[in-house]
């Protein structure tokens, strides 16, 4: 397919796959996690608790709306839910963490 033809190398920064909410860190299991994520549901809340088990405290969602910081919200309520679907957004999300650094 598609994807055989695509590079995936090793993550410098943990990946959680979508489809069983565990990390990956190859290129080889990254590429494999997307192909079997095509044709099975995403687990997103195992995403988000193991996300948040690893340490992360904020969240940026990028693309159009806010859906994503809706659903995390609901799971893991003491973070901070951060979304980028245009220049303002860009702008008020770069602001935000320039005043937590």
């Amino acid at each position: 397919g598609e994807l055989d033809k695509i590079t995936v190398r090793d993550a410098a920064i943990p990946v959680v796959a979508n489809i069983n909410g565990e990390i990956v860190k190859t290129g080889e299991a990254i590429k494999a996690s997307l192909v079997e994520q095509a044709a099975n549901p995403v687990l997103w809340e195992d995403c988000v608790a193991q996300i948040v088990n690893q340490g992360a405290e904020n969240f940026v969602e990028v693309g159009p709306g806010k859906v994503l910081c809706g659903f995390t919200k609901k799971i893991a309520k003491d973070v901070t839910n951060l979304n980028v679907e245009d220049l303002a957004s860009l702008q008020k999300t770069l602001d935000y963490f320039k005043e937590v650094r």
